[in-house]
């Protein structure tokens, strides 16, 4: 049976203060708040009030590449993913982890195949963080260190899935169609049973099975439209199942805190891998000289042509 159309958003309040005007992470820590920019020379982690205003704020005295995306640890701890790289030239990337009695400390981590963009993190009930890459028109990977990391590092990461999103019609975000499947954040239930990947226009929600993220996004994912945010990277869950949704100030228009109540339960049912499809049935090799004339500039009907052709006679066989 498939699962009911999600809610529309309902804005909660607009995000005003100029510390957030690029409002990028969000968490909720028993059913309080916080929220990050990204970029910047410092980090910054604010708790937000019923009105999106500023009440408190926790900072580390760590200089940042380029912030990204908050995850929330399991002892409270929040984590600020330093991982973007739009130029695709970091040797390291990092995770600045604030911790509830103030004290703060980095880990560094090095990918497994090359530098890479990245806007979402997640971390499990262990303590082992899940990096998500930032791809266009290829599949996202997800990274994660082998353990939980103690100390600076450099720790190495292993690529341990890939994620490639539906399209989506849903409309918004700054750069068209593209951006409905480009991942922007990431967030988890209070009960680590559902995760959330959002891209500018929606969130996609994935069952965890058994706590394993890994798995999760080997599923097929629900869908919760976030049309008309102006460049929306953050997402979370209130402990109820409820998904907050933000977006950055651009173009003069002001990010908004909005809700979707209930939306966790959309991707609440169990996990089910899906069922292995069976093997094409092999193709007889190309002749050598076909690749020749594909260089040399055959019109698409003599391609035509000769792929009939081809089917024919394998058929004959």
């Amino acid at each position: 049976m498939a699962a009911p159309p999600a809610a529309a958003p309902e804005t909660r309040c607009t995000v005003t203060d100029d510390r957030l005007a690029e409002l990028s992470g969000l968490v909720v820590d028993d059913g309080r708040v916080w929220a990050m920019s990204d970029g910047g020379r410092r980090v910054d982690v604010h708790r937000l009030d019923a009105d999106c205003e500023v009440v408190e704020t926790r900072t580390a005295d760590v200089d940042p590449f380029d912030a990204e995306d908050l995850a929330l640890g399991p002892d409270g701890e929040l984590w600020v993913a330093d991982t973007g790289d739009n130029d695709r030239s970091r040797e390291t990337v990092a995770a600045i982890v604030l911790e509830r009695g103030g004290d703060a400390r980095l880990h560094r981590f090095t990918y497994p195949d090359g530098p890479h963009d990245a806007e979402a993190l997640l971390v499990d009930a262990s303590g082992v963080p899940y990096v998500i890459t930032k791809e266009v028109g290829v599949p996202a990977g997800v990274y994660r260190p082998a353990a939980p990391p103690e100390g600076r590092g450099p720790f190495p990461l292993e690529r341990v899935a890939q994620v490639s999103l539906p399209a989506s019609d849903t409309e918004g975000g700054p750069i068209g169609g593209v951006g409905s499947r480009t991942v922007t954040g990431a967030g988890a239930s209070a009960d680590g049973r559902v995760v959330a990947l959002r891209t500018y226009t929606d969130a996609w929600l994935f069952p965890v099975p058994d706590g394993d993220l890994a798995a999760a996004f080997a599923g097929e994912p629900a869908r919760v439209p976030l049309p008309g945010e102006p460049q929306g990277e953050a997402v979370a869950f209130e402990p109820d199942g409820t998904l907050l949704s933000g977006s950055e100030t651009r173009g003069g228009e002001p990010g908004e805190l909005r809700a979707v109540p209930g939306a966790a339960a959309l991707a609440a049912e169990p996990f089910t891998p899906p069922a292995a499809e069976p093997a094409a049935p092999a193709e007889p090799p190309a002749p050598e000289w076909l690749p020749a004339l594909i260089g040399g500039g055959v019109t698409v009907g003599v391609l035509v042509l000769l792929a009939a052709a081809l089917s024919l006679r394998a058929r004959g066989r």
